[in-house]
């Protein structure tokens, strides 16, 4: 009977557990629906009916959320973890919600998102991770959110976006990156995107426009730039041809060239408001063009802007433009004025002083003669104002500081006091010939600082005593004959170092600069690296050696970089790849630039170790007619074989079929895993490069060199017939013979 009891009881007793409700929450059974917001929560509760599919854990402090925290609820669709002070996300946490559609995770403490993050979240359409302390996203956490429409990532940390950070959102709609302090973006960042319609990068440190990263969205609908440090837009900079909506509102823009939207021919508005354009010309290209957003810009209405006035009419474009000056014009609607009334040299000087005269201004709003301030954004632009000397008197919660172009030959001692906010200082084009100590002495929120493109030979490391957080430095196109590793002692907050176009020849250890992830050296003169270059360097992520003078890759000090990721040895006089040239950075790479180097033979074990997690490989311009062993780079998203002589013949003795040529090509590289050393004839080793560019599913850009009638073919489409080994060898000997 005691049997027959449980027998009865427990298939009930079941689902009424399943179904119990935690004491501080409240169930909607009917709905399915659990809330438990601002409770002090400290973990997830365990015992949630397991038929919920809306739960909502607002305002606790859960803290972590644990890998088996919602194994018993997988039926759930909307996941609101919003404000929980969550810090970390532990590694298979959503794997069990497999019909998760909502998952907000907005306001909590998360700094990094690992790639294993959100694993299992297939079904998933909308994520926010608006509002945490952010600072890194690992390529490849996204990887499983194929049905991802809505992504939101404002308000955190970030500084850079590198390549295929985006990897799988295929379906991905809207992505926000707003009130970041992105400073830079891969030119690979926004790859795999194809249906993205919406990106907003406003409030951002973005000094140029990403030309070449925005030409990869290719759906791109509307755009939001605004509130970015850029003073100018180049010819072509939007290359973007589905845009419709482009917002550069509230930036530092002091000239857009009238060529900058020629290649986005379905542009429908612009906005260009609170900007410093001076000057305007007809825009060429924007056959489609309905708003122009100018307001906010000091232009003048007189002879100068007449024939855009001449152009705007005939488009019959809609301007919003009041006019800067004469005094007769001042504050009219372009809309309101003819093009023949816009006039010069008819009016006194004084027409253009508009300004009526005013008290003195308080000392906190300040500021230097020559420059311009814009409290709102807290961003103080001086450049090309022919300044001989550092201004002082900028206001103190001042973030950005422009002043390149000017000629100041030296940066003298504190130059810069009692500018603690400053976040990004730009002396690029200064003719800046030497810096003294402590010169930023003071500015200890800085984190961008551009030197760029000025006469800099060397530094004392005191230059940065006062200014520890320095992240970003920009040394690129000085004279530089060595890498300063002197100031890394001062810096210990350095991610990224740029010092392209110098003329330094050598690199030796660099102690000291443990924390820094990208290095960038392209430009140089650079014929030896030391074994112990980089031995400092364990977070390395990015190291650019490109239109250098090495000879060969530099394997002995590749062995310091554990995490390298991305490496370009591009446009160096390296011939010849010889066996486990990358074996030292084989876990952890994934971008490789060999081109343009006059390459003519890599040796069959040079890439091993290199696998699956390869997903970029560029080889064009240069000589290779054949290709080692590569069967095992199934993970490549990006390859450019171009313009290499390959031979697509083919010299086996006693081959009767293409088939059975292919399975003597699977018995050989079965035996090949044992050791890479092993030889391998050229025979075989075109066949295994056909069948493996055969089995890619993207462009290969692979072309015969030889023989005359299949050059210009692709490799892909080249007909491989059989022939007899030992007579091809034998007519190469005779050939040498009669030579001598």
């Amino acid at each position: 009977m005691l049997v027959l009891h449980y027998l009865f009881v427990l298939p009930f007793a079941i689902p009424i557990a399943c179904n119990r409700c935690p004491r501080v929450c409240v169930c909607d059974n009917l709905r399915n629906f659990v809330t438990c917001t601002n409770k002090n929560l400290s973990e997830i509760p365990i015992v949630i009916p397991q038929y919920t599919q809306n739960l909502n854990l607002q305002g606790n402090y859960l803290k972590v959320i644990t890998s088996r925290a919602f194994i018993s609820t997988p039926y759930l669709t909307h996941l609101n973890l919003y404000n929980c002070s969550i810090k970390t996300i532990e590694e298979g946490a959503f794997r069990s919600l497999g019909r998760l559609s909502h998952l907000n995770l907005g306001s909590n403490h998360i700094s990094f998102i690992y790639q294993e993050s959100f694993d299992g979240l297939s079904s998933l359409q909308y994520l926010n991770l608006k509002k945490n302390h952010l600072e890194e996203i690992r390529p490849g956490a996204f990887s499983q959110l194929g049905l991802l429409n809505f992504l939101n990532i404002g308000n955190n940390f970030l500084v850079y976006l590198p390549d295929m950070l985006f990897q799988g959102l295929m379906q991905l709609k809207f992505l926000c990156l707003s009130n970041n302090m992105i400073n830079i973006i891969s030119y690979e960042a926004f790859a795999g995107l194809p249906n993205l319609r919406r990106l907003s990068l406003d409030h951002n440190e973005l000094q140029y426009f990403p030309t070449e990263a925005f030409a990869r969205l290719s759906g791109l609908i509307k755009l939001e730039m605004g509130w970015n440090p850029m003073t100018f837009i180049q010819e072509e900079a939007i290359h973007m041809t589905s845009l419709k909506q482009l917002y550069i509102n509230n930036m530092a823009l002091q000239e857009v060239s009238f060529k900058a939207f020629e290649k986005s021919k379905h542009i429908s508005l612009i906005d260009i408001s609170n900007n410093q354009i001076s000057t305007l010309q007809p825009l060429a290209g924007v056959e489609q063009l309905k708003y122009l957003n100018l307001t906010g810009n000091s232009v003048p209405c007189d002879c100068q802007i007449q024939p855009f006035k001449v152009w705007a009419d005939i488009k019959r474009l809609k301007v919003d433009l009041f006019c800067f000056g004469p005094n007769h014009f001042h504050g009219d609607h372009l809309d309101s004025l003819r093009a023949i009334d816009l006039k010069c040299g008819i009016f006194p000087e004084e027409a253009y002083n508009i300004l009526p005269a005013t008290k003195k201004t308080p000392e906190k709003n300040l500021c230097p003669m020559s420059c311009n301030c814009k409290s709102d954004v807290k961003h103080v632009t001086c450049g090309n104002k022919f300044l001989r000397q550092v201004p002082q008197g900028f206001p103190k919660d001042t973030s950005l500081i422009d002043l390149r172009g000017n000629v100041f030959n030296v940066i003298p001692t504190r130059a810069f006091m009692d500018l603690q906010n400053v976040i990004s200082l730009h002396l690029q084009h200064c003719d800046i010939k030497d810096l003294q100590p402590e010169a930023f002495l003071g500015m200890k929120n800085l984190i961008y600082l551009y030197l760029s493109n000025n006469q800099i030979f060397a530094l004392n490391p005191d230059v940065f005593q006062g200014a520890p957080n320095i992240g970003y430095l920009f040394l690129d196109n000085n004279k530089f004959i060595k890498v300063p590793k002197e100031i890394f002692g001062l810096l210990p907050n350095l991610l990224s170092l740029h010092m392209q176009h110098n003329s330094i020849t050598s690199l030796s250890d660099m102690a000291g600069a443990e924390k820094l992830r990208w290095l960038y050296l392209t430009g140089n003169n650079i014929s030896l690296i030391t074994s112990t270059a980089f031995k400092s360097m364990m977070f390395l992520e990015k190291l650019y050696l490109d239109e250098n003078k090495l000879k060969e890759v530099p394997t002995h000090a590749l062995k310091g970089l554990p995490m390298l990721t991305e490496l370009r040895l591009s446009k160096n006089p390296i011939r010849n790849i010889g066996n486990g040239a990358f074996l030292a950075i084989s876990r952890s790479l994934q971008h490789l630039y060999l081109n343009d180097m006059g390459l003519l033979k890599i040796l069959n074990g040079s890439f091993i170790g290199l696998g699956p997690r390869i997903k970029s490989l560029f080889m064009e311009n240069n000589k290779l007619e054949v290709l080692p062993d590569m069967h095992n780079f199934t993970g490549l998203e990006v390859i450019n074989l171009s313009n290499n002589p390959f031979r697509c013949d083919c010299h086996l003795a006693n081959i009767h079929s293409f088939d059975e040529l292919l399975g003597l090509v699977d018995i050989h590289l079965q035996r090949q895993n044992t050791s890479y050393r092993r030889s391998i004839s050229s025979t075989e080793r075109l066949i295994i490069t056909l069948r493996w560019i055969n089995g890619l599913n993207i462009k290969v850009g692979a072309t015969c060199g030889m023989p005359k009638h299949l050059k210009g073919q692709k490799v892909r489409n080249a007909s491989f017939s059989t022939c007899d080994e030992k007579k091809y060898v034998e007519k190469k000997k005779s050939k040498k013979k009669s030579a001598i």
